[in-house]
């Protein structure tokens, strides 16, 4: 999708600082990160968000957590982390690409928000 900013940096156009890419994901450090850690992991498919993916879309989603997992463990951080899918703009989401958080490397506090 042309205008949506996180097609832009899986295409290289904008700029990121990448932390891991395969054929299907795009992960970069969140431009305000809000734990240590904080990765934002992105399909390259385009998919708005959680309600609008399809059967289709499983495997992907499932996949971002993977990923996480992965970076979680070169990070050393599988002591304590969250990742978390935010949907609509209630629930923060500003860019609306679906896009799956890491954040580690402190003690995160529950409830959240």
């Amino acid at each position: 999708m042309l205008g949506c900013l996180f097609c832009r940096i899986i295409r290289g156009e904008s700029p990121s600082r990448k932390v891991y890419e395969d054929d299907r994901v795009y992960a970069f450090e969140d431009a305000r990160p809000q734990a240590p850690t904080h990765v934002l992991i992105v399909p390259k498919k385009h998919i708005v968000d959680l309600k609008h993916a399809v059967p289709e879309d499983a495997e992907i989603i499932g996949y971002c957590h993977l990923i996480a997992a992965q970076i979680a463990r070169e990070r050393q951080i599988e002591d304590g982390y969250r990742t978390v899918y935010n949907v609509g703009p209630k629930s923060g989401q500003s860019i609306f690409h679906l896009h799956l958080h890491l954040l580690g490397g402190r003690v995160l506090r529950w409830p959240p928000g």
